[in-house]
């Protein structure tokens, strides 16, 4: 199988690394404008690569495309469906992510997949979501927290998100809400531990919605400082950090098994660019391999049938995942309340 990979920011050069070393892809194409930026870089790497200039709209032939640039993956994606290639897109801008949704009948007219937010969160939010979903009967709530950042345009993105609307969704409606508001003090894996976080303008609603049809309430909640709050309505005062190195995230699910009610808290603990990166690679070798063959755009939460497999693939290339344990829910806290201490999960 061929491989085409379009951008090689942080998230993007580590795909390019796992997937070259992957005996499922013969062949990976890294399209850059600029190509002698990446030339030392990809030369330092063994496996069958070849660099090629070009931007998100160029064609390339390829069985499976990864987008991993901050914009233009919906010019990239389409230009993938013409020319018969699945797509698997690391984005997290909402409007990113609605775009690409749109896209769906073009790609289910062509029986071709487009995995849709292929990051931490969106991405294993979602696949931990699925994995949780089997542990109860009927599920009501999901609430996700996230923490950190990916690369520079991880950074930037996240720095605006405090001051845009967040999307609840609430008894089958959508409800805007400004960006900064909702404090909740949130307790993801060891060794990040307790922290704020309020809602923003973030993905996450947007896929797990058409994943869980009757879940009565679907959240998401960015972690952030006072400061975050105060200077997310200037612009960034100095650089972004080549590569954020402290992330976290948490899944939360509250549901029915048999007559009683419970919650269930997946997370994980790992640089986001690491999970980013390992998502995308893993999510395009399940696509060349046929494990996700459901045609259309879509989140993880659809597309992955098997996400305990999915997650103990995940968990082998390095990213660590927990499972909370010791309290007890059946009176249901708020959003990302208290929990006990987290455990090594067992996907």
């Amino acid at each position: 199988m061929r491989a085409a990979l379009i951008g090689m920011g942080a998230v993007g050069g580590r795909i390019a690394h796992i997937l070259a070393a992957d005996p499922v892809f013969t062949s990976v194409t890294v399209v850059h404008r600029d190509p002698k930026r990446v030339a030392d870089q990809i030369a330092a790497w063994s496996g069958p690569f070849e660099l090629r200039q070009g931007g998100p709209g160029d064609p390339v032939d390829a069985d499976v495309t990864i987008t991993a640039v901050p914009s233009g993956a919906r010019r990239a994606v389409r230009a993938a469906l013409e020319r018969g290639s699945h797509a698997v897109c690391a984005v997290d801008d909402p409007a990113e992510v609605r775009a690409l949704l749109g896209l769906d009948a073009r790609a289910r007219s062509r029986g071709l997949t487009v995995a849709v937010g292929t990051t931490m969160a969106p991405g294993l939010s979602c696949v931990l979501a699925a994995r949780l979903r089997s542990e109860f009967d009927r599920v009501e709530e999901i609430h996700v927290a996230s923490l950190g950042t990916g690369g520079p345009a991880c950074a930037r993105r996240h720095h605006s998100a405090l001051t845009g609307v967040a999307l609840d969704w609430l008894e089958g409606e959508w409800h805007r809400r400004p960006g900064g508001s909702g404090r909740e003090l949130v307790w993801f894996p060891e060794p990040v531990g307790g922290a704020d976080c309020y809602r923003a303008s973030l993905s996450d609603p947007l896929l797990l919605v058409p994943a869980f049809p009757g879940c009565r309430r679907i959240t998401s909640r960015l972690e952030a400082t006072r400061r975050d709050r105060v200077t997310a309505w200037l612009p960034m005062l100095r650089s972004p950090h080549p590569e954020g190195l402290v992330g976290a995230l948490r899944v939360e699910m509250r549901g029915w098994i048999g007559a009683r009610t419970d919650t269930r808290i997946l997370g994980a603990a790992t640089a986001p660019a690491v999970v980013a990166a390992t998502v995308s690679a893993t999510t395009a070798r399940w696509i060349a391999t046929g494990r996700i063959g459901q045609p259309g755009a879509s989140g993880l939460a659809e597309l992955v049938s098997e996400p305990g497999a999915f997650l103990h693939e995940l968990a082998d290339a390095g990213v660590t995942l927990s499972a909370f344990q010791g309290a007890d829910y059946d009176r249901a806290p708020t959003a990302g309340g208290t929990a006990g201490p987290s455990a090594p999960a067992s996907p």
